[in-house]
This record gives structure tokens, C-alpha cells and sequence, in this order.
């Protein structure tokens, strides 16, 4: 009831303002014969459409300076290149501590880091700071599993070494690089696309291959691992 009472009181309220219009239009189109009529001056009309543009200010206003001169744009973020994959490189030998092992590969990583554990605690009980990176050398495989070297670059020669410790070099010679990024456990991949690799560039391998952790195993997240995987030609 109450919403029809209101545009009635709506229109009602208009129809003085439409009766004003209306006269108001008969005037300016019926002027008194007498005189020019006052309506057809053309002043009072424009004169609003009229006043911005003749605003003194407004023309000669100065454009932002990123109108006249568009602003440089951030530098680009460097591009991380793609991690070597095939690369040819020489291995330089290094004196290394070494500790013999073998593992199953279920239990692969944990063996590897026992021996790890070990050589780090030789050299730090005599206070020898590795000079290079882990590394493991994988001496045969099969189905059960591995046996391998682990080793740790570091100089002067330890002292005292266990009875499945020794004093050598690191590998050496011609070699591809390949880069592992994240678990161990998600190496089998890496290993897939470098045998298809080598089988792609009929290359021959020797009967071993190299892991060099590029990252602290004993003090990086497993899935955060990067380790360079070497591949000895023949």
C-alpha cells in the first residue's frame, strides 16, 4: 500500500515542475512581437557548456612525465640457465679419505650417510676441514644392491684411520656431467634420462659412475639435495 501512495506522491510532486517547463517552452517559442525575445540571447545558455574550456588554468596544465615519457621498466630477473646435462668435463684428481662400503638399495641413503658420518668425524677429531665435496664412487651394482667408496677431499693425511679407511686419489679422466636435483630416492630418473643419453649419442660408459654432493648431505633437507652425477667414458 504503502509503495503506490509514494510514486503517487512522486508524480504529483513533478507536475509543478513539468507545468514551469511547459511555460517556460511556450515563451521561448512564442517571443512578444514588440521587442527581440530575451530567450534568443545566446549567452545564458552556453555560457555553462562553455566555462571549462575557457578556464585559463586548464589548458596549459603540464601532462604527468609518464605521459611524455613512459617510465623504464624493472629489470628482468636473471634466468636461471638449464643445469648441465651431457657435458663434457676432466675430472682432476684429489687426495681423498675413503671408506669402503656396501648397501641394499632400500636402505641406500642411510648407509651412505653412516659413511659420511664417519669420515667427518675422523677428520674433524683431528682437525681437518674437508677440502672438496662428498663424494661417492659406485664400484658394482646389481640387483640387491651396491658397493661404493665414500669419500672426503682433505689435507694433511688423517692419522688413525679404521681398519675400512684409506688414504687416495679421487677419480680422474674425461667424463659427462650430469646434475640431480631433490631426494636420493628420486635419483632412479636421473639415471633413466643418462641412459638414454648415452644411448641417444652412442656413447660408451666405464663400469662405474661418481656422485658429488654439490650440497652437505650430512646438513641438507634430503628433497633439497644437489649432487653433480659424473659418468667416466671409455
Amino acid at each position: 500500500m504503502n509503495c503506490p501512495r509514494l510514486v503517487r506522491l512522486a508524480m504529483v510532486a513533478l507536475i509543478p515542475a513539468a507545468i514551469s517547463l511547459g511555460i517556460a517552452s511556450v515563451q521561448a517559442q512564442t517571443p512578444p512581437a514588440a521587442s527581440p525575445p530575451p530567450a534568443a540571447t545566446p549567452a545564458p545558455a552556453p555560457a555553462a557548456p562553455q566555462a571549462p574550456a575557457a578556464s585559463p588554468s586548464a589548458a596549459p596544465s603540464t601532462p604527468p612525465a609518464a605521459a611524455e615519457t613512459p617510465a623504464t621498466p624493472p629489470a628482468a630477473a636473471p634466468v636461471q640457465t638449464a643445469d648441465p646435462f651431457g657435458d663434457q668435463i676432466t675430472l682432476t684428481p684429489k687426495t681423498v679419505v675413503i671408506i669402503r662400503g656396501n648397501a641394499a638399495w632400500d636402505s641406500a641413503f642411510d648407509t651412505l650417510i653412516d659413511s659420511f658420518k664417519s669420515l667427518s668425524a675422523l677428520l674433524d677429531k683431528q682437525g681437518i676441514k674437508p677440502a672438496g665435496n662428498s663424494m661417492i664412487v659406485y664400484t658394482s651394482t646389481d640387483d640387491a644392491g651396491f658397493t661404493f667408496l665414500a669419500e672426503i677431499p682433505g689435507e694433511p693425511d688423517p692419522k688413525n684411520l679404521t681398519k675400512d679407511m684409506s688414504i687416495g686419489k679421487s677419480p680422474d679422466g674425461k667424463a659427462l656431467k650430469f646434475v640431480h636435483r631433490g631426494s636420493y630416492d628420486n635419483m632412479d630418473n636421473t639415471y633413466e634420462a643418462i641412459t638414454n643419453h648415452l644411448d641417444d649419442k652412442k656413447l660408451e660408459a666405464k663400469d662405474t659412475f661418481i656422485e658429488e654432493y654439490i650440497t652437505d648431505p650430512l646438513k641438507t633437507a634430503e628433497d633439497k639435495l644437489v649432487i653433480n652425477v659424473y659418468v667416466p667414458l671409455k
